[in-house]
Parts: C-alpha cells; structure tokens; sequence
C-alpha cells in the first residue's frame, strides 16, 4: 500500500501494520494525516499493536522544541514463519522473520515417494531442530508454509492426483502439521513457490513473469499483474506434461506419452547420454559433465533446452511476459540450457511478444521456493483481515 494515500477514516489496526510494514519509523502524527484517523483512534490501535509485539517503539525524532514524538516501526521478530519447499528427492527447511528473511535454513536428502507421514514428520522435527539451534523456541510461529512438486489445491492444502507422489493424493496436509503447531498452513506446488520467491525477492518490478523449474520433472509458475496465477484448481504451470514436439511415445511417469519432461528433464537427458555410451544416471550426473567440458552433455542439455523452448514459446503467445526464470538442477549447467531456450522462443515467437522479454537464470537459486513459502505465509497472517480477527 502506498503510505501516501489518506485511507479516509476507515483504517483498521491491520491496516495501520499494512502501513508500517514498509519498515519505516513513523509518528503519531504522521499516522494520524495518512489514514484520517482522529488521533485517540491512532493511539488505541497503535496501543493493540504493541500489546501484540507486531510493532515496537522506533526511537524519537529530532525535537524542534518541546517533547520529542515517538516514532513506530514494524517489529518483523515478532513471529517466525516456518516454511519448506520439497522435492522429488530433496528438501529445503528454514525459519523467516515476518518479513521472509531467513534466520536458519537446513537442506535435508528426502524422498517424496516416501509418503506424506515420513516426509512431513521429517519436516516438523527439522523445523523444532532449527528453532532450538536459532534459540527461537520462545517466539511464537505465525504460519507454516509448504511447496510440494505436485498439482496443489491451493484452498484445502491437499494434492491432487500428483504424478509422482505416492500416497500424497488427497491427503490432509495442514491438518498434519496443523497439529504440531497449532498455526495456519498453507500448502501450494512447488514451482508456484519459486515464482513467488523470485518475483518477491529479486524481480519485485516485474510484474507478468514465467518461472521454469528444470530437474527430476518440469514445471512452471506463473506471476500475472504482480500476483500469483494459480488458475482454477491449482493446476496452472504444468509445463512438464504438455505434449512436446517430436516426443513421439515416449513414456511419462504421469502415464501419459510424449510429455515435455519424458524428453527434456534430467533423467531424460540422462538417458539419452546413457544410449549414447556416456555414463549419467541424475540431473546431478548431466551437470557434472557439462562443467566437465563433456560435448556430447552439452549437446544434450542445449537439444532439451530448444524442445523447452518449444512449448514455452506458446506460453509466451499466450501470456506475454516480460521476464522467464529459468531454475532448477539442470539450470546449473549454465548458458547451454538457456541458450536452447532463447533460441527456440526466438524464432517460435512474435516479435511483438519478444521485445522486450528477457530470459534470464534463477537469481534466488535453491532458496526461490521456500523464500516463496514465506512470503506465501507472510501476505496471508499479515493481510489486514486476518491482522483485525487475530487481535480481537
């Protein structure tokens, strides 16, 4: 919100914190001329937010005679958020302050066919280690937030029919952790997440963007008008499982055929370079022997970027963003990957869509997904709403 803009009268406690949360320090004063509140109105509000620890006192103002104001600031300690993005075959854990910045992260090996009790149970008890190690244990957690490699019903939490998630259709997430902390938890894939992370964190002024994850699977989250684009069950950005060009019958995991990812994601090229007498068996394997300097690697892992390039070259038609991320294991690879992508966006795509779209590598890294937990967390227990229900 801007701080500029007179609320004229109408603003509630949570949105007095909505105000303060740009982290600057202000008045009585000057919080009574920005809302239209009359000053006892200011006061009883800023009083609740105190009593919440959701602001703190910022120090005084220069005087220019008399008793100096006191000045207000957001207190981001206040609450932790713990939040997670998980894999097919990893896990990232952190803590964040209410302003999504990391206080601890751990990344754990973990396998997401292992079902929902091990790996959430393994969640919780990274996070209550993490806690302990941060000496965090005395602030109380405000949300749980989650990212999953699977198609997510954003509004229960549960996943839906994800291809390679054993035991996970359907099942009650945020009762599961819910239980453990007794705080909101908010569930969504994984990808979205990483949108989220990289729109939030590096790419704040970007406001039509695609992420593209490249690893095990292939997926993508969409940031429409600076916000995240989930469509109509949660089922939006699932590149890896569009038909891709040429795939031919080409198995996928999902039981379909021909899908982007049976062909460009890692195992894929992996395999392609196993037929070809290069031994590979992960994404991890791929990379190794790009930076390795190995040409038939980087051939691959180029060839996989045009058929990515591909698929998202309609994405672009369609969509016209300004900016496409592009992140995941197989990213690590470098240019060979993207310059595949570039390449085929080019000379699939309008020019008109093309102008002024860039195409450029993840800048949050292994961190976009759970930075994008966080802020998942953080919009949602710091929304004025929720702000005004939890105080009363």
């Amino acid at each position: 919100m801007n701080a500029d803009v007179p609320l004229l009268g109408s603003a509630s406690a949570g949105d007095l914190l909505r105000l303060l949360r740009d982290g600057v320090p202000r008045t009585r004063n000057e919080l009574t001329a920005v809302t239209g509140l009359a000053r006892s109105t200011v006061r009883a509000r800023l009083d609740t937010l105190l009593d919440a620890g959701l602001v703190s006192d910022g120090g005084n103002e220069a005087s220019t005679g008399g008793r100096p104001a006191g000045r207000f600031v957001f207190n981001a300690r206040a609450r932790v958020v713990l939040a997670a993005e998980v894999g097919a075959t990893h896990a990232t854990v952190a803590i964040t302050d209410l302003t999504g910045a990391p206080l601890a992260v751990r990344r754990l090996e973990q396998d997401i066919a292992d079902g929902p009790d091990a790996v959430l149970a393994g969640l919780v008890a990274t996070w209550r280690s993490l806690l302990t190690e941060a000496e965090l244990d005395s602030v109380r957690p405000a949300g749980v937030g989650i990212g999953l490699p699977g198609p997510v019903e954003h509004s229960t939490g549960r996943p839906n029919n994800p291809p390679i998630m054993p035991g996970w259709d359907g099942y009650d997430v945020p009762a599961r952790v819910g239980a453990e902390f007794g705080v909101p938890v908010l569930v969504d894939n994984e990808v979205n997440l990483m949108a989220l992370g990289e729109h939030r964190t590096c790419f704040p002024d970007a406001e039509h963007l695609i992420v593209v994850k490249v690893a095990t699977g292939i997926g993508s989250g969409f940031i429409s008008n600076g916000m995240l684009h989930r469509g109509a069950v949660g089922a939006a950005g699932d590149l890896g499982h569009i038909l891709a060009p040429n795939a031919g019958d080409v198995p996928c995991r999902c039981g379909n055929t021909g899908c982007l990812e049976a062909v460009a994601g890692g195992p894929a090229i992996a395999a392609s370079l196993r037929a070809g007498g290069i031994e590979a068996h992960t994404s991890a394997d791929v990379v190794a022997l790009v930076r390795a300097g190995n040409p038939e690697a980087g051939k691959a892992v180029r060839e996989a970027g045009r058929t990515i390039g591909e698929v998202l070259a309609t994405c672009v038609s369609m969509f016209n963003p300004s900016l496409i991320v592009v992140g995941g294991t197989v990213a690590l690879a470098g240019e060979m990957l993207l310059a595949g992508v570039r390449e085929a966006i080019y000379r699939r795509s309008l020019p008109l869509a093309t102008g002024k779209l860039r195409i450029v590598p993840s800048q949050a890294g292994d961190d976009a997904g759970v930075l994008g937990a966080a802020a998942m967390v953080v919009e949602h227990v710091l929304s004025p709403a929720v702000v005004d229900r939890d105080l009363a």
